[in-house]
């Protein structure tokens, strides 16, 4: 039976992550939950799976959290420091990390550093600080594995392979709920017209990001990292049907594809069980659904971010932190009615053409960026957008 800690357990990817683990009792034990404000979930869920740390990121909902479990045995804490705690919990074998942003750097951190098995939902971490992250994982022996379902599928299509022979990888988009459309219509999409996905069920973060492409940005950069790869090695390629999720060529000139629904507890189920495959009841894809796979290229004149998110792995540095700084304060300020969208890709592009670049930043450099970043796009859509 594996300790599992969960990091942002009542978001999409946690929930679903529970849901794996209800439906293997005898492989899985949580031992500890994290929450970001969804008190009442989180409780809900201690309850039920008795970890022995509970950690609620707002502090002020501590006293609830804390009352909700009054009468167990369950250790309440509060705090981004908390988090770390949890990360680092000795009794964990598996430590899923499915915060949502750059505040999931930190306990991954702390969780390498406390040498456990890594779940990575958090793609956000890789995207701030890949070189850093994973340098320690490679000090520490400690294996990440990806839960995104792009990168599961290039995982799991590398499988036995040497990862010297990948010749490419394309990473497979769904095009979101805006494929096919022009700038003048995205000038007027609403938020709640951008949060309606074809083939996912994700957070809202997560959808209005599917929606720009901004997503696919982020795994490029993500898939950098985890792969170890050049930028020319990595393309994004449109496919509907969200049926194959990841494609590798090696340099032999043959493909390995991974296929299957649209489901997050695919990869989630993957990620936990490795390195055994373990029966599921899952929907079975079947061919006859299915007659035709379409493919097209990305087009990056009207979804910019994706174009900015090759441009800021290309630069490299602390860029890919000011790309994704910014871009979750533009996607917050959408998602609150304070800015349009096609105008989330002009406060990104000013903030990678204004705020100080760092060739080789340390962890601190980091974080200061993600800081000031933060800082100015708030002040850009203020400023411009909201005329204050």
């Amino acid at each position: 039976m594996k300790n599992i800690a969960i990091l942002g357990s009542t978001g999409s990817i946690g929930t679903q992550t529970l849901d794996v683990i209800r439906a293997n009792p005898a492989l899985y034990n949580v031992i500890a939950l994290t929450g970001h404000a969804n008190a009442e979930l989180l409780v809900s869920q201690a309850l039920e799976f008795n970890p022995k740390l509970v950690v609620i990121g707002d502090e002020q909902y501590y006293a609830a959290v804390k009352d909700g479990l009054s009468g167990t045995s369950i250790k309440v804490l509060a705090g981004e420091a908390a988090l770390c705690e949890a990360a680092s919990v000795p009794e964990a074998d598996f430590v899923l990390t499915a915060l949502m942003g750059a505040v999931g750097l930190r306990p991954t951190i702390a969780a390498i550093k406390a040498k456990k098995t890594i779940g990575l939902a958090n793609k956000e971490t890789l995207v701030v600080a890949g070189d850093l992250v994973t340098r320690l994982a490679a000090e520490n022996g400690v294996k990440i594995l990806p839960v995104d379902s792009e990168h599961s599928a290039i995982f799991q299509c590398l499988a036995g392979e040497d990862y010297e022979s990948i010749e490419k990888i394309y990473i497979t988009a769904s095009g979101g709920p805006f494929r096919g459309k022009d700038r003048d219509f995205l000038a007027n999409v609403t938020k709640e017209q951008a949060l309606k996905h074809p083939n996912w069920v994700m957070g809202a973060k997560i959808t209005i990001d599917s929606a720009s492409l901004m997503n696919k940005g982020l795994e490029v950069i993500e898939a950098k990292w985890l792969f170890n790869l050049a930028i020319e090695q990595i393309d994004v390629i449109v496919h509907p049907q969200s049926i194959i999720h990841s494609i590798v060529q090696f340099n032999d000139g043959s493909m390995k594809a991974q296929m299957g629904l649209a489901d997050m507890k695919l990869p989630i189920h993957y990620a936990l069980a490795y390195p055994d495959r373990v029966s599921t009841s899952y929907p079975r894809f079947n061919f006859m659904d299915y007659p035709e796979l379409t493919f097209s290229k990305p087009d990056l004149v009207t979804f910019r971010n994706l174009d900015l998110a090759y441009a800021a792995l290309r630069s490299g540095g602390n860029m890919p932190c000011i790309i994704n700084a910014a871009n979750e304060i533009v996607v917050n300020a959408f998602l609150h009615h304070q800015i349009g969208f096609l105008e989330m890709s002009d406060v990104i592009q000013q903030c990678m053409a204004d705020l100080p670049f760092i060739q080789h930043p340390s962890l601190n450099n980091y974080l200061e960026t993600d800081e000031h970043t933060r800082i100015f796009a708030r002040e850009l859509v203020t400023k411009k957008y909201l005329a204050i």
